[in-house]
């Protein structure tokens, strides 16, 4: 199955137009929809998750339009949103249950094996008599999870999951969804690059609305190999260098300034060559649209 999005666009009543015909084939796998924030990815994926209307284009996903037959796509879709709502005094396994029977799972036994094993799944079965509101923000990431898995769905959206896990959390929130994305598609939407590139065989790069790269990301580093350049500066003299090249990303390093500055050649021999990663690309194609829209 595939999710295929054709010239979508979506301008909001205020004017800003938040999606510019945006066009997208995304396969079964994990597939990384990076953006700062201000990108469009919410937009997207709340018209993808049927929660908002397009101005123009289509969406299908196999065979079901997913604009014209929401009930449809809800049946087989997963999301967990940003922010999402939990009882805090109910149990882990209780609303789980109850969200299983919204679901459509009606028969008791067979709610009880879902939860089990979802639970089971998601690293909480230990945790299941805990009420929610006791969860820290890693162990409600992972219950968002269980969530947006009861249906066996085909489709799974994922909004900025790991944004305030500490890194133990977040290398377990990894570890579940490539688990995740190897039956189904999983979208992961957010501003951490190196979610993308840890976790996705498939990726895309927006902001302000537009789609500016997208495909696999070790050939789109390939793409980028050999032109990307570095360079450890004074902070004063970072201005002159902001005139003069074309700088992607500054790092302080003990005081000083390290730039990393995109050339087809290196700019001169004080600049040494920089192995290409997923960043240095984040960094150029934001740079160029930022640059672009600046004229």
């Amino acid at each position: 199955m595939q999710l295929t999005i054709t010239n979508l666009s979506k301008t909001y009543s205020n004017g800003v137009q938040a999606l510019r015909n945006i066009s997208l084939s995304i396969p079964q796998g994990m597939f990384g929809l990076l953006g700062p924030n201000g990108a469009g990815k919410s937009s997207l994926i709340r018209i993808l998750a049927t929660l908002q209307e397009a101005d123009s284009g289509t969406i299908f996903l196999g065979e079901t339009d997913v604009l014209k037959q929401k009930e449809a796509v809800r049946k087989i879709l997963g999301y967990l949103p940003q922010e999402f709502g939990l009882y805090s005094k109910i149990s882990a396994e209780s609303f789980l249950d109850h969200i299983a029977y919204l679901k459509g799972i009606i028969r008791k036994k067979e709610r009880e094996e879902t939860v089990k094993a979802l639970l089971h799944k998601v690293n909480l079965y230990d945790a299941r008599k805990k009420n929610l509101g006791t969860y820290s923000g890693g162990m409600k990431q992972r219950f968002g999870i269980a969530q947006a898995l009861i249906g066996h769905p085909r489709l799974i959206i994922v909004d900025e999951p790991t944004a305030g896990l500490d890194p133990t959390e977040r290398n377990r929130f990894h570890n579940l969804l490539s688990e995740i994305g190897e039956n189904t598609i999983v979208i992961l939407s957010t501003h951490i690059v190196e979610d993308v590139s840890h976790l996705c065989s498939n990726m895309a790069i927006i902001s302000r609305g537009e789609l500016l790269i997208s495909g696999q990301p070790s050939q789109i580093i390939d793409s980028m190999e050999g032109k990307i350049w570095k360079k450890t500066i004074l902070k004063t003299d970072l201005p002159g260098y902001l005139q003069e090249h074309k700088v992607i990303s500054t790092t302080l390093l003990a005081g000083k300034s390290v730039i990393h500055v995109y050339s087809d050649d290196r700019p001169d021999d004080t600049f040494l060559p920089v192995e290409t990663d997923l960043e240095d690309v984040y960094f150029t194609v934001i740079s160029d649209k930022t640059n672009v829209m600046a004229l």
